[in-house]
């Protein structure tokens, strides 16, 4: 009988049965939604006092869509990136956004080997399922815009060689709106790759006196343990997509969208980019509560988190004291709303 013989001549066993393909995971609403508020229920072991925060959050993972958290310091913005990529058997990794970092810490780089030869690929951290982008606005422009291609095409182009990123893929980045010196905005092109923007704000005094009842001893982020992995929440995203989103809604996202670019009061309104995150974050909302098919409600709750931080106001509306949100829910009072959404 051959033997199998190795490149080094030395005698290997023979090649194993190729693996039988791994069926794709198929979900419909109601398992979705099941699949959801355990995420959520993870997660609020950690952010106590704040569901629709929570809600949100998990709204992002479900469309694959990034997420912004920008507040004043000591709200949990990290502890929320971090509860909501604990909740995930999933590859995960933690970048802190420094001046000094270079892109080339965040998408990997080619290092030259002399034994072959040739130059080797070493992938950086955003080859991972969740990246936690932590005060990404500490990083030059420089640094930032190497996220650009990751977040919107799910790859990475290094010295011309592209690299597919593993799904799902999910940037979860903080931000503090409030201490800028040494710090660098955001720039417009970035902030539309963010499905949502969310702030945490201060608990109430209930969920305060319970978060320090609960971390004498321990930090809940240590007790946290995956409510599900990587290839039920690639199923759940493909199950959100497959959600009804009737014409009139479609229509009527349109229409919101539209709005915001003929508002005096804005000199940038939502982009076309913006017209698809909130369509899929009305179809993920849908979903977690079980629904087929979205309703005109789903929309209105998301268009301020999904819009708000893409709007560019004049001088006039800061000067004002106008807030994004603001305009959006005088812009939202202003529209006819639509009737159903089954059909």
């Amino acid at each position: 009988m051959a033997q199998h013989v190795d490149l080094n001549g030395i005698g290997s066993a023979p090649p194993a049965p190729p693996a039988p393909a791994v069926q794709p995971i198929r979900l419909d609403a109601s398992e979705v939604a099941g699949i959801g508020r355990k995420i959520a229920g993870a997660i609020s072991q950690v952010v106590l006092g704040k569901p629709e925060v929570v809600r949100l959050a998990v709204i992002c993972m479900l469309t694959e869509g990034h997420l912004l958290i920008e507040d004043v310091p000591g709200t949990g913005k990290t502890s929320l990136a971090k509860a909501l990529a604990k909740s995930v058997s999933a590859a995960v990794s933690r970048v802190q956004f420094t001046p000094d970092l270079m892109p080339s810490d965040v998408t990997g780089v080619s290092i030259y080997d002399r034994q072959t030869g040739k130059f080797e690929f070493r992938p950086g951290p955003v080859f991972a399922n969740i990246i936690v982008a932590d005060e990404i606005n500490r990083a030059s422009p420089k640094t930032q815009s190497a996220l650009l291609e990751c977040m919107e095409e799910r790859q990475v182009t290094v010295d011309g060689t592209t690299y597919a990123l593993a799904r799902p893929f999910l940037v979860l980045a903080t931000q503090n709106p409030v201490e800028m010196e040494g710090t660098y905005p955001l720039p417009e092109a970035q902030r539309d790759r963010f499905l949502a923007r969310t702030s945490i704000g201060y608990p109430d005094a209930a969920s305060e006196v319970a978060m320090l009842a609960g971390r004498d001893h321990s930090d809940p982020l240590d007790d946290l343990v995956p409510v599900t992995d990587g290839p039920t929440v690639a199923a759940l995203i493909d199950a959100v997509s497959t959600i009804h989103l009737a014409p009139e809604l479609r229509q009527y996202i349109v229409e919101v969208v539209g709005a915001t670019r003929a508002i005096p009061e804005v000199r940038l309104g939502g982009s076309p980019r913006a017209v698809l995150h909130l369509a899929r974050a009305a179809k993920a909302a849908a979903a977690l509560d079980g629904r087929g098919y979205v309703v005109p409600d789903d929309i209105q709750r998301l268009a301020a988190p999904v819009l708000a931080h893409r709007l560019l106001l004049t001088v006039e509306a800061h000067a004002a004291h106008r807030s994004a949100e603001e305009i959006i829910r005088v812009l939202l009072g202003r529209l006819r709303v639509p009737r159903g959404g089954r059909v």
